[in-house]
C-alpha cells in the first residue's frame, strides 16, 4: 500500500459486535490492497471498541476513529468521508458481506471508463447466517449518457444499492452531504447520478445483511428511523409530514444544485412530476429487502465460497 491509498473505505459503526469481525475480515482480505479503512465508532456500548482496537492493531490500513457521543447514523456517515484521503471512495457497512473481487472489479471499471464516477456489483440480501435471501438483478439506467434519464430509473425504479458503490471522491464533495429525513439515501444517490453516470459490474460481489437489529428493522417508523439517523429528529418539531415534505424536497433541490443543461433541469422537474403523482401506490418504491421476507430454505445459497477472510485470518 502507498503512503497515500487510492481508495479510503469509511465505516461508520454503532453497536455493531455481532457481525462487525466478519464484515472487517471480507474487507481486509479484499484482492485489491491499496485501501485504507478507516472507522468511526459512535459511542457503541458494546464491543465494538475491542473488536476495533484489535484489527487496528493487526493491520496498518485501519485507522480507529472513537466519537465520545453518538451524533447520529447520517452525521457519522458524513463524518467518516472528512476524514479520508482517497482519490475513490466507498461507505462500507459494519454487517455486510463483500466477495474478494469487489473493491478490484469497481476500481477496474473506473479506470477504464473515466466518464463514470460510481462503481457497483450485482447484490444479494443475506440473512444472519449467510444465507441468500433475496437475489436480484440490477435494472436501473444508471449507465444511461443522459441524465434525465438517470434521475427517473432512480425515483421509478426499486432495487440497487448505489449507495455502497465506489465513487470518486471528488464529485462526493460537490453533492450535499448526507441528510436524515425519511430515504434521505435515495435524494442523495439521485443527486449524485445527476454529475455522471455509474457502472454496473455485472458479477455477485456484495452481500447486504438483513437481520432483525438492521436500522430499518429496528426502527419501523419513519420517525424512529430518523431519528436514528440523528438524534435531533426526536424533537416534536420533526412530525412526519416534515420529514415526507423534505423528502420530496431533496429531490426538488438536488435538480436545482445539479450542473445541468435548462433543458435537461426542466426534463428532470418533469420526471419528478410524475413520480410524485405515482406514489399513492402502495408499496411503489420499495427495496426488495423491504418487502415480504423469503424463505431462506428456499435459497439455501451460501456465500462463503465468495467471501473468504485473509489466509490464517480472525482476530
Amino acid at each position: 500500500m502507498t503512503a497515500q491509498p487510492r481508495l479510503s473505505i469509511g465505516l461508520p459503526v454503532y453497536n455493531g459486535e455481532e457481525y462487525l469481525a466478519e464484515s472487517l475480515e471480507a474487507l481486509l482480505g479484499q484482492t485489491y490492497e491499496d485501501f485504507e479503512l478507516v472507522i468511526t465508532d459512535n459511542a457503541s456500548t458494546d464491543g465494538t471498541q475491542d473488536i476495533c482496537r484489535r484489527y487496528a492493531k493487526q493491520d496498518s490500513r485501519i485507522r480507529y476513529i472513537p466519537l465520545t457521543r453518538n451524533i447520529g447514523a447520517a452525521p457519522n456517515h458524513n463524518y467518516v468521508f472528512t476524514q479520508c484521503r482517497g482519490e475513490l471512495f466507498k461507505w462500507a457497512s459494519h454487517d455486510d458481506l463483500y466477495a474478494r473481487d469487489l473493491l478490484k472489479r469497481c476500481v477496474e471499471a473506473l479506470d477504464e471508463h473515466p466518464d463514470v464516477i460510481l462503481a457497483h456489483s450485482d447484490q444479494a440480501v443475506i440473512d444472519a447466517d449467510g444465507k441468500v435471501k433475496v437475489p436480484y438483478a440490477y435494472t436501473l439506467n444508471t449507465g444511461s449518457p443522459h441524465a434525465p434519464e438517470r434521475f427517473r430509473s432512480l425515483l421509478f425504479e426499486p432495487g440497487g444499492d448505489d449507495f455502497y458503490g465506489v465513487m470518486r471522491a471528488d464529485v462526493l464533495r460537490r453533492v450535499k452531504p448526507h441528510d436524515s429525513y425519511h430515504h434521505a439515501d435515495r435524494t442523495f444517490v439521485a443527486e449524485i447520478t445527476l454529475h455522471g453516470r455509474f457502472h454496473q459490474v455485472p458479477e455477485l460481489l456484495y452481500f447486504r445483511r438483513d437481520h432483525p437489529t438492521r436500522a430499518e428493522r429496528a426502527n419501523p417508523s419513519k420517525r424512529a428511523r430518523c431519528v436514528n439517523l440523528d438524534p435531533r429528529r426526536a424533537g416534536l418539531l420533526h412530525p412526519t409530514p416534515r420529514l415526507l415534505a423534505e423528502y420530496v424536497w431533496g429531490f426538488v433541490s438536488a435538480v436545482r444544485r445539479a450542473p445541468l443543461s435548462p433543458a435537461d433541469r426542466r426534463a428532470c422537474y418533469r420526471h419528478l412530476a410524475s413520480w410524485a403523482t405515482s406514489r399513492v401506490r402502495p408499496g411503489a418504491g420499495e427495496r426488495v429487502e423491504d418487502r415480504a421476507p423469503v424463505d431462506p430454505a428456499a435459497l439455501d445459497i451460501s456465500v462463503d465460497a465468495l467471501v473468504a477472510g485473509r489466509e490464517g485470518g480472525g482476530a
